[in-house]
């Protein structure tokens, strides 16, 4: 299958990206992901990305496509994945729509995660990671041992610039205005999945099983990434 997945930051786009991607048996391309590692690794297209990240402003289209046609080259692409962060505007998607269809290939299903505001702010504003092995917990929902620092090797939890409670806010803001359009243009294609997002983890799966028509479906071991 090709997969998008869609929704505001704090839907649980990734959540359940990898839990489907390990159902599946394809690979969880998370552009977020592969952005952080650019920046961590300090390359051009990082520090170049760097400035929208840290204020919540979408990186530039040129780099979002360049870097998600060099990631769908890989093999392990080609039997289907799951994209969770892209296309997040039209122009994106219509980049998408044509490498695809040099392919001989197209979106099977947009899955699109319906959360509140307010909730989504809650989530992202309490997320803190650890810098070292890079283990997420939610102060409320699934706090560390001690409050600030890692379960696994004691580090000092950290929050990332980008889920500070206005830059949220903000992120949310650019999401309303700018990705709307994306939704619109898989619409008329009739493989938009709405899934109401605000129930537990395994509530939402199961919905998310349901509109793909893959309910009850076996986990498998999981995809390494590129």
């Amino acid at each position: 299958m090709r997969l998008l997945m869609a929704g505001s930051p704090g839907s649980g786009k990734g959540t359940h990206s990898r839990r489907l991607s390990n159902c599946l048996g394809i690979p969880h391309i998370s552009t977020g992901d592969l952005l952080r590692e650019q920046v961590a690794l300090g390359t051009p297209l990082g520090l170049n990305a760097k400035a929208f990240m840290d204020r919540g402003d979408y990186v530039p289209d040129e780099v979002m496509v360049g870097m998600i046609k060099d990631r769908l080259a890989d093999p392990d692409a080609d039997r289907g994945f799951i994209i969770d962060g892209f296309p997040r505007t039209v122009t994106q998607a219509d980049a998408l729509d044509k490498m695809l269809a040099d392919l001989g290939q197209s979106i099977d299903a947009v899955i699109v995660l319906e959360v509140p505001v307010e909730e989504m702010v809650r989530r992202l504003s309490g997320r803190r990671t650890c810098p070292t092995c890079q283990r997420s917990y939610h102060m409320d929902d699934d706090p560390p041992a001690d409050d600030e620092r890692c379960n696994d090797d004691n580090t000092p939890l950290e929050r990332r610039s980008d889920d500070e409670p206005e830059t949220v806010r903000h992120r949310l803001k650019v999401y309303s205005e700018r990705t709307a359009g994306v939704i619109e243009h898989y619409d008329t294609d009739s493989v938009v999945k709405r899934i109401n997002g605000e129930a537990d983890i395994d509530e939402v799966h199961r919905r998310i099983d349901e509109a793909l028509g893959i309910s009850g479906s076996a986990v498998r071991p999981p995809v390494q990434s590129g």
